[in-house]
């Protein structure tokens, strides 16, 4: 491990990289390619759409958010015709291309809730609890082949002020399902000379392989009689007499209700095209780790890891002992675009090799196999709004934040009880009734991002210390989150 002479606000980051040589001989050979779909291969395959069919409810968009709702909808009533849409492949989007960490939070966390919906945070914390129990339920019941492991998450400290940071965090004494660490405690965890301390939230986060639960559930929702179609992207939504019709390039489906799951991309709401920014983040994957790295590592509890800075990383183990890798680059594109060509950062790519050595120096002389990168859907409130349009008959839900795996199942309850009509206890909460303040157009929107980052970056290499435009944006309920 290279030692440098370290700057007053240096992180741990600039003050121990690893050598040029070591970045370089990582990245020799990476693939630019999801190891999630890589590692599954081809799949079933689906038909586009053609002709003109009528359905109780299209379902536009494969992922994950697209799937619940198609599954649960037939889960719920089993006799409702349901049609789903997507635009290319299931799973092959967001879905299939994130860290598989799926969070029993639906608010982006408990400081972000709590601030934002503070009389019924314990409720949401509840139901999020019951959303992530209920998505584990589902999977034993239909037998879906996913690698679930229900392993929590390892919140730990990388530099010396977060520790207060878990002292105020400290669970109970008495909660079986969260432990707080010190220094030492967390070495014995996982070996890494940067971790300072942490905490083990036992049971707030699963694991999971998302590709194969995109496809798993894709299988399920067929079986049980959705009828999907890929290759088939929506153009728009026709207000047709009593129902909508979703019009495609080779064909159009007439419904009686719509539910939108398309996440990052452009809605087909104007009201929404502004609610959220795509946010690219940066993934590497490493080789099969053999015995002797294994045992240099410890991390026998397999939790994922996640890092406590405002430009966070995250690591976990997968079924064939890798590691991946990703976070702390989160970039956005002038106009809010998806490209396909800014998948591939290489500058992104170095430093995450860069930090995942300073972590893990035991490991120098690993190679990375795959390199991908993903677009998030952030909205202001970093967590996900609802609504409906056209008289209730189209329901939607967006902004996820990068904590989507788990809360899209939620989601797509909620869709299904608005179009419904129905109130229950989801339709009551604020946060489903109320949405989030929009981002404003471009070029406010780059400029007020680019501050933003850099505002975050500055803030971590300064203890935390948030300056006035994070504190303004604080006390507005505003920000920009991956």
């Amino acid at each position: 491990m290279a030692r440098v002479s370290p700057e007053p606000h240096d992180t741990v980051f600039e003050r121990y990289p690893p050598t040029a040589s070591v970045i370089s001989h990582s990245l020799t050979g990476t693939r630019q390619s999801v190891f999630w779909l890589d590692e599954l291969g081809a799949g079933a395959t689906y038909p586009t759409l053609g002709g003109a069919p009528t359905t109780d409810l299209v379902v536009v968009g494969g992922g994950f958010t697209g799937l619940w709702t198609a599954l649960r909808a037939k889960q719920r009533e089993p006799d409702r015709r349901v049609v789903l849409l997507e635009a290319k492949r299931i799973g092959w989007a967001q879905s299939g291309r994130n860290g598989g960490f799926v969070e029993a939070s639906l608010t982006h966390g408990e400081d972000n809730g709590r601030s934002r919906w503070p009389a019924e945070y314990d409720q949401l914390a509840r139901l999020g609890m019951q959303n992530l129990d209920a998505m584990e339920a589902t999977i034993a019941e239909l037998g879906l082949d996913v690698q679930w492991e229900r392993t929590g998450e390892l919140d730990v400290a990388t530099e010396p002020h977060q520790l207060k940071w878990l002292d105020e965090w400290a669970p109970d004494a008495a909660d079986p399902d969260a432990v707080l660490w010190d220094r030492e405690q967390v070495q014995q965890q996982v070996h890494s000379p940067s971790y300072l301390g942490g905490i083990w939230r036992k049971r707030e986060v699963a694991l999971v392989h998302p590709g194969r639960l995109a496809r798993e559930l894709a299988r399920a929702a067929a079986e049980l009689g959705v009828e999907i179609f890929e290759n088939s992207p929506v153009r728009r939504l026709d207000s047709v007499g009593d129902g909508v019709e979703v019009v495609t390039d080779a064909g159009r489906v007439h419904a009686s209700h719509v539910a939108l799951g398309t996440s990052v991309y452009p809605s087909l709401l104007w009201r929404n095209r502004l609610m959220t920014v795509p946010v690219y983040d940066y993934v590497l994957m490493t080789e099969p780790l053999d015995a002797r790295q294994l045992d240099s590592i410890g991390w026998k509890d397999r939790q994922g890891i996640g890092d406590l800075a405002n430009q966070f990383h995250y690591s976990r183990r997968t079924a064939d002992d890798r590691i991946l890798f990703g976070g702390y680059d989160a970039i956005y594109r002038y106009g809010g675009r998806v490209r396909a060509k800014y998948e591939d950062r290489p500058e992104s790519f170095a430093k995450l090799a860069s930090h995942f050595f300073t972590l893990y120096p035991q490991l120098e002389g690993l190679r990375f196999t795959h390199k991908w990168a993903g677009a998030i859907d952030t909205s202001t409130r970093f967590c996900a709004f609802f609504g409906t349009a056209r008289s209730g008959r189209v329901a939607y839900a967006a902004g996820f934040t990068g904590l989507g795996v788990g809360a899209t199942r939620f989601a797509a309850d909620t869709m299904l009880d608005l179009l419904s009509g129905e109130a229950t206890e989801r339709t009551s909460l604020e946060m489903v009734q109320k949405r989030p303040v929009p981002f404003p157009p471009e070029p406010a929107a780059s400029a007020g991002i680019a501050a933003t980052r850099w505002s975050l970056d500055r803030a971590d290499h300064r203890e935390g210390s948030r300056n006035m435009l994070l504190r303004t944006l604080d006390a507005l309920g505003l920000g920009f989150d991956s």
